[in-house]
C-alpha cells in the first residue's frame, strides 16, 4: 500500500512538473492544425506544387515563420533574413546538420557526398577534401584555361547559330539550350577535361556518343598520377584514398550543383533584360567601357563587371532555381524568434520568399539590378545578410561558391558582350510566366541574335 502510495505521489508531481513545462515553453510557429499522427501530410499531398502551397499559407496567415506537422515531424520554413540569421548564424551550430532520410540517403548514393550528408565523420573529410583539393582558389585558378576554352566554344556556337548557318535558324538562338550547354560542359570539362564524352557536333553542340561504363573508366584511371582535371585529382587523394562510388558521388553532386543555378539565372536574366532595354544598354556599356571592342571579355575583367554582376544577382533574388534551400536539422530544442523549435525539426529558408520580401525589397517583382549597386565596392553574388540566397549557407552551405559564381557571371558577359539580343519578329515582349511545377521560365527564351564584335574575334575552330 505505502509503494502504491508513492507511486502515485511521483506519478502526480511528474505530471505537475510537465504541465507546468508546457505553460512556460513558448508556442511553436504558426502553421495549419494538424491531425492526430499524420500532422498535415494529407492536406499537403492535395495541394500541389508544395512550395507553393507552403508560400500561400504563408500570405494567409500574415507570417514569415510557419510550421507544418509531418508525421512526427516538425518543418519550418522562413521568409524572413533577421529570423533566417538566427538559424543559420546566431544557432548555426545547433542547425548545422542535415536530416537523416531515405530522399536524401538515396540522391547522395548512401550519404558518400557532402551536401546532403548529416553532420559526421565522413562529412568532414569530404568537406575538407573539397576545401584543400578540389574547391580551392589555387584549383580554381589552375582549372582556368579549361573554363576559358568553354567560354571560347560557347561563342562559337552562337556565331554558329546566328551567321554561319543563319539560313537554317534564321539568327534565332535557344538561349535556354545555350545556357545548360555551357554549364554542363564546363562541368565535364573540369571534370574530364572533355567537353562531351565523345566527338561532339561540328558547331560547337553535343555529339551522340557518350561514356557508357563509367566504372571501367575509374578503374583505369585509377593508375594515372598525372592530374589533368578534377577526377585525376580525386583518384590521387591519399590519406585515406577514395572509392569508386565515392568519387562517382562527388562528381554527380558537383554536376547537378553547377548546372542548375547559372543556366537557370542566366536564362531569367536575359528575358528581363530583353524587355528592358534601358537596363540591357547600362550591361553592353559597362562591358564596352571595361573590355572594349577589340577583345573578348575575360574572367580577369569580372572584379570591374560591377553592373554585370548586379543583373546576375538580380536574377538570383528574383527568380531563384529552387524555392528552398536544402534542409537544415535542429539538434536539440531551441526558441528562434519567439518560439519553441523542438529537436529534430527541418528547417528550410525560402529563397523565394527571402528574394522577394517586400519588407526587404522595395519594387521587389521588379526587376532592377541598380538596387544591388547602392554603397558597393564590389558586387558579390552572396548575401552574408540574408537577404536572399544565391547559395546555400551556414556551415554545410554550398562550398562551390566561387566557381558558381564565375560561371554564371562568364556565361552572361560573354553572351552580352559578343552579341546583340532582340525578340523575334513576330513578338511583341517575353512572355515571363514561370512554371506551375517549378520556378524556370515556363517558355524557353528564343531571342535574335547577331554579332556586334569583329568577325576576328569569334573562335571558328
Amino acid at each position: 500500500m505505502i509503494i502504491l502510495i508513492l507511486f502515485l505521489i511521483s506519478m502526480c508531481v511528474f505530471w505537475f512538473v510537465r504541465a507546468r513545462g508546457f505553460k512556460l515553453r513558448p508556442p511553436l510557429p504558426p502553421g495549419p492544425k494538424p491531425l492526430p499522427y499524420i500532422g498535415s501530410i494529407f492536406t499537403m499531398l492535395r495541394n500541389k506544387p508544395t512550395f507553393r502551397w507552403i508560400h500561400s499559407m504563408m500570405d494567409e496567415m500574415n507570417t514569415k515563420i510557419i510550421c507544418i506537422c509531418l508525421g512526427n515531424v516538425h518543418v519550418v520554413a522562413v521568409s524572413d533574413p533577421q529570423i533566417a540569421r538566427e538559424f543559420l548564424k546566431d544557432k548555426d551550430g545547433i542547425f548545422s546538420s542535415r536530416p537523416n532520410c531515405m530522399s536524401g540517403y538515396l540522391t547522395s548514393g548512401g550519404y558518400l557526398t557532402t551536401v546532403l550528408v548529416p553532420m559526421s565523420d565522413h562529412w568532414k573529410m569530404m568537406r575538407k577534401i573539397l576545401a584543400i583539393e578540389v574547391l580551392s582558389l589555387h584549383r580554381h585558378n589552375w582549372l582556368k584555361d579549361k573554363r576559358d576554352r568553354e567560354a571560347d566554344n560557347l561563342l562559337r556556337y552562337i556565331y554558329k547559330q546566328c551567321y554561319t548557318n543563319i539560313k537554317v535558324t534564321g539568327g534565332i538562338v535557344n538561349v535556354r539550350i545555350v545556357a545548360q550547354q555551357y554549364s554542363t560542359n564546363i562541368i565535364r570539362n573540369i571534370m574530364f577535361g572533355s567537353r562531351y564524352f565523345g566527338k561532339g557536333n561540328i558547331d560547337g553542340g553535343p555529339g551522340e556518343e557518350e561514356i557508357e561504363h563509367v566504372d571501367s573508366l575509374l578503374t583505369v584511371l585509377g593508375y594515372l598520377t598525372k592530374e589533368d582535371d578534377l577526377l585525376d585529382v580525386f583518384i590521387n587523394i591519399k590519406n585515406p584514398p577514395l572509392t569508386a562510388d565515392q568519387i562517382k558521388a562527388q562528381i554527380f553532386e558537383l554536376t547537378l550543383a553547377t548546372f542548375d543555378n547559372p543556366a537557370n539565372g542566366i536564362e531569367w536574366a536575359m528575358a528581363e533584360m530583353i524587355n528592358r532595354p534601358n537596363i540591357f544598354n547600362k550591361a553592353v556599356q559597362e562591358l564596352d567601357y571595361v573590355v572594349g571592342k577589340d577583345r573578348l571579355v575575360q574572367e580577369s575583367d569580372i572584379p570591374k563587371l560591377n553592373y554585370i554582376k548586379s543583373c546576375v544577382k538580380e536574377a538570383f533574388r528574383l527568380h531563384p532555381v529552387s524555392p528552398f534551400n536544402l534542409p537544415h536539422v535542429s539538434s536539440s530544442d531551441t526558441v528562434i524568434a519567439g518560439y519553441f523549435i523542438p529537436k529534430g525539426s527541418h528547417v528550410i529558408l525560402s529563397r523565394l520568399g527571402l528574394g522577394r520580401n517586400p519588407d526587404v525589397w522595395e519594387d521587389p517583382m521588379i526587376f532592377n539590378p541598380d538596387r544591388h549597386m547602392k554603397d558597393a565596392k564590389e558586387v558579390l553574388l552572396t548575401d552574408h545578410s540574408l537577404k536572399m540566397l544565391s547559395f546555400s549557407t551556414g556551415r554545410c552551405g554550398c562550398g562551390g561558391v566561387l566557381l558558381g559564381s564565375t560561371v554564371a557571371i562568364m556565361l552572361f558577359a560573354r553572351i552580352v558582350h559578343g552579341f546583340t539580343w532582340e525578340l523575334p519578329p513576330d513578338e511583341a515582349y517575353v512572355d515571363l510566366n514561370e512554371n506551375l511545377t517549378d520556378l524556370m521560365k515556363a517558355k524557353p527564351l528564343l531571342a535574335f541574335a547577331k554579332p556586334r564584335l569583329s568577325h576576328h574575334l569569334y573562335p571558328i575552330y
